[in-house]
């Protein structure tokens, strides 16, 4: 639909939708908080119940799902401090990076680049830390997407609790890990420095990090942590990312192969999920199935995004830019990717404009 407009018709049919929202951008700070300390509240009593109940048993497998959805549920918070103010929430911040962030070796700061994926200049493009282009290249390179999962957990150790204490120590290693290993990114080919204004609040968080895997160290050579509990440690991480990381093929068509796209055409390439299913309100919390409505207005808050959708929807209807946006089912829109991968020989694959872009 939007490639039948001109660039000037694009922005007037943003402005007339921003007009239809322009209204829902407040943060409601109690909701955040009640949010937030219920879900941890949950989480970390699951985490209780999962170590401590009989190895293998019913309730310690109940316990660890329970765990790992609100873990996940938690984490997706970050995506909301990322797009806030910096002076919105101050509090709020630093309570998720306690409950959430340093526990989970997973601190907001290193999702500054989330930014770049909603800039015209990024997004799509192998300069985007969060698209990679599994649509248009091969079937086994989502194999290799998933194959990943297992050791997200131990790289995120290794990096908070082995690479960045010593990276203070040996210049070339912490321009290294400032550079590749200071980001979220599912492109396995983003490297960019870490920007330096942020360099204060990055080494404060990445040495309380390194404290808690201290505690974990010690507690393991002088009290009651065994090999048995880092193992059970990282199959609750390793789930709990997994669910993020499958969600995330359903996030975009992932079909770009590196151009430049306008904002209505970063609307059309997300995905909202509409189809109001258990699937959908699990793996899709805070907000994350307005994924396409998430790119159009990225300010939005996930407690107004519904409330949005449904006014966008009832003003434009269908068709319309918006409309395209919108899916009923998670596994069509996955299926969708994995055909479209399917069908795609290496000699057209779009991974090499990725791996140039890496090679400059």
């Amino acid at each position: 639909m939007h490639q039948c407009m001109s660039p000037e018709e694009e922005k007037l049919w943003i402005r007339e939708a921003h007009a239809q929202v322009k209204d829902l951008f407040g943060h409601r700070a109690g909701l955040y908080w009640s949010d937030l300390l219920i879900t941890a509240l949950i989480a970390w009593v699951a985490t209780v119940v999962y170590f401590t109940a009989g190895l293998g048993s019913g309730v310690q497998w109940v316990a660890m799902a329970v765990a790992a959805v609100a873990f996940y549920r938690g984490g997706t918070f970050m995506h909301e401090i990322i797009h806030m103010p910096r002076a919105e929430l101050r509090g709020f911040k630093w309570m998720w990076n306690a409950l959430f962030g340093v526990p989970l070796l997973l601190p907001w700061i290193m999702y500054r680049n989330h930014i770049e994926h909603h800039s015209r200049a990024h997004f799509g493009t192998p300069r985007d830390g969060e698209y990679y282009p599994l649509a248009a290249a091969p079937l086994y390179e989502t194999g290799i997407y998933l194959i990943k999962l297992p050791f997200l957990s131990l790289l995120a150790l290794a990096r908070f609790g082995f690479l960045a204490p010593l990276s203070y120590l040996y210049r070339p290693l912490r321009d290294w890990v400032l550079s590749h290993a200071s980001a979220y990114a599912s492109n396995p080919y983003y490297v960019k420095r870490f920007p330096d204004k942020e360099l204060p609040t990055l080494s404060r968080v990445e040495w309380v990090c390194f404290g808690w895997v201290l505690v974990w160290v010690l507690a393991t050579i002088f009290g009651p942590v065994t090999l048995l509990h880092w193992g059970m440690a990282w199959a609750l991480h390793t789930l709990t990312l997994t669910l993020n990381w499958i969600r995330n093929l359903a996030a975009h068509s992932y079909s770009n192969r590196g151009q430049t796209m306008s904002h209505l055409a970063q609307l059309e390439d997300s995905v909202n999920l509409v189809g109001q299913t258990w699937l959908t309100v699990w793996l899709f919390p805070v907000g994350l199935r307005y994924h396409a409505l998430h790119h159009l207005f990225p300010g939005l808050p996930y407690h107004n995004l519904g409330q949005a959708h449904r006014r966008l929807m009832a003003h434009f209807g269908e068709p319309s830019p918006y409309a395209l946006a919108n899916h009923h089912n998670f596994f069509r829109v996955v299926g969708d990717l994995l055909k479209s991968a399917k069908q795609t020989p290496a000699e057209h694959s779009a991974i090499p404009t990725w791996r140039a872009e890496h090679l400059k």
